[in-house]
């Protein structure tokens, strides 16, 4: 493995940039999206790559974040790898489209590089867009993969698994990164160079899509509509089905020390680096902490952590935000121990300094 790495192109590039090259570099055919900070960066990379000169993958800044989902919901329909970027206020706008395209069972790659709210808030890194996310922040029942990177190389990896899962279960799937993580530069290995499907293959891989009537197949039509109250539940039940596949199935986390710990930190994004430096220095105390990291915020690792609940003294949620991930680990725990949390909000991060005396506060160790 270290042979290969040192064969491999290890380049220096923020987050947002490594999104922009590993989409190029996995076969997307298409991008739609309008600038906001903090992650105006995704575009303007592809606009400076210009695949459209070497791949053939269409880069378009739309005339809205409106329009830019609508484009999206186009592209996917008709089987293509397409994507979109935003910021908070901006993933908001988009939030009709995405129910439109999870209720048609459409495959597309959403980014939101998180900043601070609500309203237009700040610039400053957040993650406070959880609810947002995992709970559906469009109407309807509905359900994102949500992947959650905490290194510039987990944002250029999970463009391609991201695109993966969405096409293995015809669904949106979204990278949820918080600014620090969009913004911050580290050493990435970017994916290898993938060729853009051909237009044969498109209608082999995804018979459901909007390509026209030929000899040797039907018109498709795409839509999430339906009149009738009895066809809508079904569709509705096949949904949850699909669902609940996901969530036996793909469920991503990271374990750090959990196994003799005594108490556990769950975090995500850049906030759980901060726990891993937390954790090493309690350790180094010798209050036995470990750090679970969800990287699938949904599906959650409920279980992982239901398991964890037998065994540990007491939970901690850190956020970059009010506490919104605190609900879902309180409901795997389900009052077997207690969950305690502590977040910082407006684009405030926390030290790791803060946080170990916040823990020590919480749980009367000091």
């Amino acid at each position: 493995m270290e042979g290969k790495r040192i064969m491999e192109e290890i380049k220096l590039m923020k987050g947002n940039e490594a999104i922009a090259h590993a989409a190029i570099r996995c076969g997307a055919d298409g991008y739609f999206g309008y600038p906001i900070t903090p992650q105006s960066e995704v575009m303007e990379t592809l606009m400076d790559e210009a695949p459209w000169t070497t791949t053939g993958m269409v880069v378009l800044q739309a005339e809205s974040e409106v329009a830019a989902i609508n484009m999206v919901y186009g592209g996917a329909s008709c089987g293509k790898k397409v994507m979109t970027s935003s910021s908070s206020p901006g993933m908001s706008l988009k939030q009709e489209g995405i129910s439109y395209i999870a209720g048609a069972e459409l495959p597309c790659l959403l980014v939101n590089v998180m900043r601070g709210g609500p309203g237009l808030g700040t610039i400053q890194p957040s993650q406070a867009d959880y609810f947002q996310t995992v709970k559906g922040g469009g109407h309807g029942d509905y359900r994102l993969i949500t992947l959650a990177p905490s290194t510039v190389q987990e944002m250029a990896d999970f463009v391609g698994l991201g695109f993966d899962l969405a096409f293995k279960y015809r669904n949106p799937a979204i990278i949820l990164a918080d600014g620090i993580v969009g913004q911050m530069m580290e050493k990435v290995v970017l994916p290898p160079f993938k060729p853009r499907r051909t237009d044969e293959e498109v209608r082999k891989e995804c018979p459901w899509g909007t390509m026209g009537k030929t000899d040797d197949r039907e018109r498709n039509i795409i839509t999430s509509l339906a009149l009738e109250a009895d066809v809508m539940e079904a569709t509705n039940h096949r949904l949850q089905a699909k669902y609940r596949k996901i969530e036996e199935t793909e469920v991503r986390f990271e374990a750090h020390n959990v196994e003799d710990a005594d108490y556990v930190f769950v975090a995500f994004g850049s906030a759980a680096r901060l726990c891993g430096n937390a954790m090493e220095a309690l350790r180094a105390e010798g209050i036995k902490v470990g750090l679970l990291r969800p990287i699938t915020l949904w599906p959650f690792p409920t279980k992982e952590i239901e398991r964890l609940a037998q065994k540990v003294k007491g939970f901690m949620s850190i956020e970059l935000s009010a506490g919104q991930m605190v609900e879902d680990v309180r409901l795997a725990v389900n009052g077997k121990v207690p969950v305690e949390f502590h977040g910082r909000m407006g684009g405030n991060i926390p030290s790791a300094e803060e946080i170990m005396e916040k823990f020590k506060e919480k749980f009367k160790l000091n």
